[in-house]
């Protein structure tokens, strides 16, 4: 490996306890009688979770956890990109990048990371975070710029000629860059969302199914899209609250979950309690939302200035739709990639690395070793 060295997750102890003095002296706003779930983030579950977090949750174990894989800050192109590289057990691996989302982190992954090592269909993972995400630099970078990084990171500081690639949410924009501008380079793509319509596409050219996935799409930004649109426009704004207050950190990341869920449904996306503070804890200790959500705004600019869209990429690629994700139809993602399988999953939703680990590994498995 060039330019890398090994990493180890350590917070100061005077981190940890700032986080307890400040949990402990929450304002807490009040809410309305009887409103749970559909004002945004229900106060009474908050403080069952923020209790949890001072007097149950130990993140002295989690960050052990943590470090039970091996991590690395690469220097690429002048950033610095942390990231996890567990290498297959089989004897043909295939180098697999991984790419998390926002509210997540490179945690989404780390279930499925003995499940996709393991066997003769194993892999080579490289799980980077994010730059402006967790332990990589503080920088909002735009999704293609991410992009780049990481065909660099795996061709210039891990030495592969080729390699596959999978990603949602964030992690889907920054995927689809790569097959579309590193044909030759990317063996195989893989996506669990593919974008949404936002009003530029002709309604003449959308077939039904398209058109009934836009109107949905549509009545969904309106109700659950504030976050998105707060992000691509006042993203400093917003970071001033979320970077001071761990409670306002948390309440802001459960209302992305799903405004309307019960709480054992929110902690399940995250694939627990504790899987659900680790991540909140990797934005807090490492104090980059403020830069996680910027990115939101800098892909808005770059769309803003007319930068020339990306081209329909020939790279084979796999789409996987959870059930409890946007239901696109094939048509729509056959408009951005070259889709070889799509599938239609029984189970799991927006995390479904957290949710359903062994449904997601076996389909990741089964794309990309079928492709060659």
């Amino acid at each position: 490996m060039k330019n890398t060295e090994v990493f180890k997750v350590s917070v100061s102890q005077q981190v940890l306890d700032e986080l307890k003095s400040r949990l402990q002296n929450t304002r807490w706003p009040g809410e309305a009688d009887g409103s749970g779930w559909h004002f945004g983030t229900s106060e009474t579950y908050l403080k069952e979770l923020l209790h949890y977090w001072l007097h149950t949750y130990d993140w002295r174990k989690q960050e052990a956890s943590l470090n039970e894989y091996p991590q690395y800050i690469a220097n690429v192109h002048g950033v610095k990109v942390h990231f996890q590289y567990i290498t297959g057990k089989g004897k043909n691996s295939k180098p697999l990048i991984l790419t998390h989302g926002w509210p997540d982190s490179y945690y989404r992954f780390h279930k499925i990371i003995p499940l996709l090592t393991e066997g003769e269909q194993s892999f080579d993972l490289v799980i980077p975070s994010i730059p402006g995400f967790g332990f990589s630099e503080k920088t909002a970078l735009t999704s293609e710029a991410v992009a780049d990084l990481w065909k660099a990171l795996m061709t210039e500081n891990l030495g592969y000629e080729k390699f596959y690639a999978a990603g949602g949410d964030v992690g889907m924009g920054v995927t689809k860059a790569l097959a579309s501008k590193y044909v030759g380079v990317v063996a195989g793509v893989h996506f669990t969302d593919i974008g949404y319509p936002m009003g530029q596409e002709d309604p003449a050219t959308m077939t039904e199914a398209e058109q009934q996935f836009a109107q949905f799409v549509q009545q969904w930004w309106y109700s659950e899209g504030a976050y998105a649109m707060v992000h691509s426009t006042k993203p400093q704004s917003l970071a001033y609250g979320l970077n001071d207050s761990p409670a306002g950190l948390a309440a802001w990341i459960l209302s992305f979950g799903n405004a309307g869920a019960p709480a054992d449904i929110l902690e399940n996306a995250f694939g627990g309690r504790d899987e659900l503070l680790t991540n909140i804890m990797i934005y807090w200790v490492t104090q980059t939302v403020a830069t996680s959500v910027r990115m939101y705004k800098v892909d808005a600019i770059a769309q803003w200035s007319g930068a020339k869209p990306l081209e329909k990429s020939a790279v084979p690629a796999g789409v996987a739709v959870f059930p409890r994700e946007a239901q696109f139809p094939r048509e729509w993602a056959e408009r951005f990639v070259n889709v070889v399988t799509f599938r239609k999953m029984k189970e799991g939703g927006h995390f479904a690395a957290l949710e359903v680990p062994d449904v997601f590994a076996a389909e990741l498995a089964s794309f990309f070793y079928s492709i060659d």
